[in-house]
């Protein structure tokens, strides 16, 4: 991916550190370390800081495709480790804050009957809230073409790598758990077939609208609660400790997959675009309605059956996409419905 624009000290000192070497003084490095530490401390809200969020998706990004320029040696640097673990402690503090505001009042089963099928349903239960204004609802009523090219901004910065935070789960598994991820992880790179991975027919929607489908093309433009949606993903998929929430938190996705996709598959459509477009919402529709049980059932159900103590962490994972989805669909709706743009700077112009 092409280097970000800076958008503070912790940012703009990461991206110079990463254009040297690994090799270079530790004081850089320590520095480094100190700033991010001083400059949280004076955070108040670390999800919504555009400079945190931005220094940790890109030291989340040599973990993936990299930065263009970056040698890859910095992937496991003990001091860039250091800098990393400081921006994710209060990260995932103020994540599991509002997981819990989102959670609310759990029915939960008892530890002896913590079955497969009593987990799904209380993943289906959660999943079934209803969570306030829906995007997906307004896109498909309302949304102008300028705001639909918004959307797919937002949502470019995962899906562009679209399962892969996911797929780290898959050697911390084993049997069941094990098993059924692999088969919602096939399904998502396209059975074998690269021109129907959902990343490609993401892309494939992106350049239906003129836009650019380079990963990273737009991420100057994105806010730091975009950027955030997706740091959840590494940090719960990096951190073997947190299986149990990337486990929920792909779980929720499948779960409340389906139907929005409907809808904004039927929003491409109200301006005239074909299948060629909607194609990636469409896929969704169907996949997601079978995903959703395997997620519920096998994967998550099946991981809580074989380790009972890690429930906490899959409804973690579960509650905090939730509650992340709520604050950027709030932030989307509430510029758009005021007639202002969602982005943090005018779209750049499709290559």
């Amino acid at each position: 991916m092409r280097i970000p624009e800076p958008r503070g000290p912790i940012s703009g000192t990461l991206l110079d550190v990463l254009a040297g070497a690994p090799a270079g003084p530790a004081e850089a490095l320590a520095g480094l370390r100190e700033l991010t530490l001083n400059r949280l401390a004076e955070t108040a809200d670390i999800i919504g800081d555009d400079d945190a969020q931005l220094a940790l998706f890109c030291l989340y990004e040599l973990h993936y495709s990299g930065l263009d320029g970056v040698t890859d040696a910095w992937e496991w640097d003990a001091g860039l480790i250091q800098v990393r673990q400081a921006l994710e402690k209060p990260f995932e503090a103020a994540l599991r804050a509002a997981a819990g505001d989102a959670a609310g009042e759990l029915d939960l089963p008892a530890a002896a009957d913590l079955t497969s099928d009593a987990v799904a349903d209380v993943l289906f239960s959660l999943a079934g809230r209803d969570t306030g204004p829906s995007v997906s609802r307004y896109v498909a009523r309302k949304a102008s073409l300028d705001q639909l090219k918004e959307l797919l901004i937002h949502k470019s910065v995962y899906q562009l790598k679209e399962a892969d935070p996911h797929t780290w789960a898959i050697p911390r598994l084993s049997g069941r758990a094990k098993a059924a991820l692999v088969e919602i992880q096939a399904d998502e790179y396209g059975g074998g077939r690269p021109d129907r991975m959902h990343s490609a027919l993401f892309a494939r929607t992106m350049r239906g609208l003129g836009m650019d489908d380079s990963y990273g093309a737009y991420i100057d433009t994105v806010p730091a609660v975009s950027l955030a949606a997706v740091n959840l993903m590494s940090l719960c998929g990096l951190n073997r400790r947190l299986r149990g929430a990337i486990i929920g938190h792909l779980a929720i996705y499948e779960m409340t997959s389906s139907q929005p996709n409907r809808f904004y598959g039927n929003g491409f459509r109200r301006h005239g675009f074909d299948a060629g477009v909607t194609h990636y919402f469409d896929e969704h529709v169907e996949a997601d309605a079978v995903h959703e049980q395997i997620a519920g059932r096998d994967l998550a159900g099946g991981l809580v059956e074989a380790e009972p103590e890690l429930l906490d962490d899959v409804l973690f994972g579960a509650t905090a996409v939730m509650a992340i989805d709520i604050r950027l669909s709030a932030h989307l709706l509430e510029s758009w419905e005021n007639g202002r743009s969602s982005l943090r700077a005018a779209m750049p112009v499709a290559a």
